[in-house]
């Protein structure tokens, strides 16, 4: 009787201090509620000029949630087709890129099969006008606000295009538009498939599983490359279904732990595999993030694939959305993810950020590649045409004059284009200077200012007129990379998304290692 009374009154206790910690908790947000809310009233009464209320909440929310981590955020209804846009892939549009230079938007490729590009609007085509809005000195989001609207209505295009005299019109169908989840898919030799695959949004596991059936009874494929390289994550639930294809039914693939009940959860498969022994081999990055870490590292844990690439992002958050008044939403990280090894892949503790305003990276964060291939990508001057906009301006002065080209399995650059690319900079009047040269230059500057021997100035002044680059010189030593980068823009020109990938794929040293690996499996 004793023991008994003594359990009850631990119970009690317990419950006791867990209705105290419920209250302070209670306490202390209805305290700082209010000093919001005394906050606001002060400023409506007392302040100079009239202020917009909706603004100024909204500011307060963006700039709380981005005090927690960069992954909670606030939606508001008007940006519903946003939300849309990161749960399904899916938005009501043109489907079109759009980017700005200067003061201007431009067309940055427009998607195969949608409506801008079959409508024949054309990368490198500025926008001077949409639905009457004139877009000089708008911004990308305030230009794409305008071009996306409910499938089925209409929008009114005003173009400028290199090379036409007059405006060109066009009035364009929005439609639904659907990103795809696989970005390419193709046989290769020695019975390998390959999967690009970029993204986790409702339906893609699916859309996955039909692109590597269709190559196992096409093609025959007995082996599988996936390649999750910049792939930012997405849903939980379609990158378990993914990896259920490759693994046996009721099989822990990644669990969740947090605040609430609800997000502590083991996520087990709950299909038999279809390719249970096929060969698999996974190519990632610096950018794959979140749920293609589940794929990944889940995969690697559970001993069914190799990895090969760099280690991966460290993104062990996971996110659910909340409605909220008015119709508006809240993404809140509401867990940490686990890998089938115990381990928690997330490399930034914000926790700790928000106390000590530092976000450091945990170098031993994110999944490690079984086969880890150094970044050996240069800086070079490739980077600055890209960065520039020298690469895709060229390629669409190339796409107006030639009618057709090559395949991307089979284009090549010759010596004469290579050229006429250089005269093409000449005329745009480009300029091209190194990191190394900038640095210099703020050597020198310091030095002309400090007590430096008369003698060593001028020889650093020499040394200067010498790492002044040419950029004739400096594309012959990066021939190879340039032709490359020229290439890619010019095949997204004909060939669009996939062009480019065909293209670049040639050369890609990650995939020739795969395809070395997967082959003495």
């Amino acid at each position: 009787m004793k023991h008994t009374y003594v359990i009850v009154c631990m119970a009690l206790c317990s419950l006791s201090m867990a209705a105290q910690q419920s209250n302070r908790e209670s306490y202390r947000i209805t305290k700082n509620m209010t000093i919001y809310s005394d906050v606001m009233r002060q400023l409506d009464m007392n302040y100079v000029d009239t202020l917009d209320y909706e603004m100024l909440t909204e500011t307060a929310i963006n700039q709380m949630l981005r005090r927690i981590d960069p992954y909670t955020m606030y939606i508001p209804k008007r940006e519903d087709d946003n939300l849309r846009m990161m749960t399904t892939g899916k938005y009501g549009g043109i489907g079109a890129i759009i980017m700005q230079r200067d003061s201007a938007v431009y067309i940055a490729e427009p998607y195969e099969g949608m409506p801008a590009q079959l409508n024949d609007v054309l990368a490198g085509d500025k926008i001077l006008e949409v639905d009457g809005m004139k877009c000089s000195k708008k911004t990308t989001k305030e230009v794409s606000d305008r071009l996306r609207g409910k499938p089925g209505t209409t929008v009114h295009l005003v173009l400028e295009r290199e090379g036409e005299a007059k405006p060109i019109v066009r009035e364009i169908e929005r439609k639904e538009i659907h990103l795809p989840a696989v970005s390419y898919a193709k046989a290769m030799e020695n019975k390998t498939g390959y999967v690009l695959f970029s993204e986790f949004t409702a339906g893609s596991a699916q859309d996955f599983l039909i692109a590597v059936d269709k190559m196992v009874k096409q093609d025959g494929i007995d082996r599988l490359i996936i390649d999750l390289r910049s792939n930012g994550g997405g849903i939980i639930d379609e990158a378990l279904q993914l990896v259920s294809y490759f693994v046996d039914k009721g099989t822990e693939v990644v669990s969740t732990k947090g605040k609430i009940a609800s997000s502590c959860r083991s996520y087990t498969t709950s299909t038999s595999p279809l390719y249970r022994d096929m060969p698999l081999v996974v190519l990632v990055d610096g950018n794959s993030a979140s749920a293609a870490e589940i794929v990944s590292g889940g995969l690697q844990d559970l001993g069914r694939a190799k990895l090969i690439g760099q280690r991966t992002f460290g993104k062990g958050l996971v996110q659910s959305v909340r409605p909220i008044a008015y119709d508006g939403h809240v993404k809140i990280t509401t867990a940490y993810y686990y890998l089938p090894s115990g381990r928690c892949i997330q490399a930034i503790d914000y926790n700790k950020a928000r106390k000590d305003g530092k976000a450091e990276k945990d170098t031993t964060g994110g999944v490690l590649p079984d086969i880890v291939l150094t970044d050996s990508q240069k800086v070079d001057i490739s980077y600055t045409l890209y960065a520039k906009n020298m690469l895709f301006d060229y390629s669409v002065r190339y796409h107006r004059e030639h009618a057709t080209v090559a395949s991307p399995e089979e284009f090549e650059l010759t010596d004469e284009e290579i050229e006429q690319f250089i005269q093409f900079l000449d005329e745009k009047k480009f300029s091209y200077e190194t990191e190394t040269s900038k640095y210099y230059e703020d050597m020198l500057r310091m030095a002309r200012h400090e007590d430096i021997d008369t003698t060593l100035l001028q020889e650093l002044e020499a040394i200067k007129a010498r790492l002044k680059p040419s950029y004739r010189d400096a594309i012959m030593r990066n021939l190879d990379e340039v032709k490359q980068a020229l290439g890619a823009e010019i095949m997204e020109r004909y060939y669009f998304q996939k062009g480019r990938i065909a293209f670049l794929l040639r050369y890609d040293k990650e995939l020739k290692r795969a395809k070395e690996e997967i082959g003495d499996w």
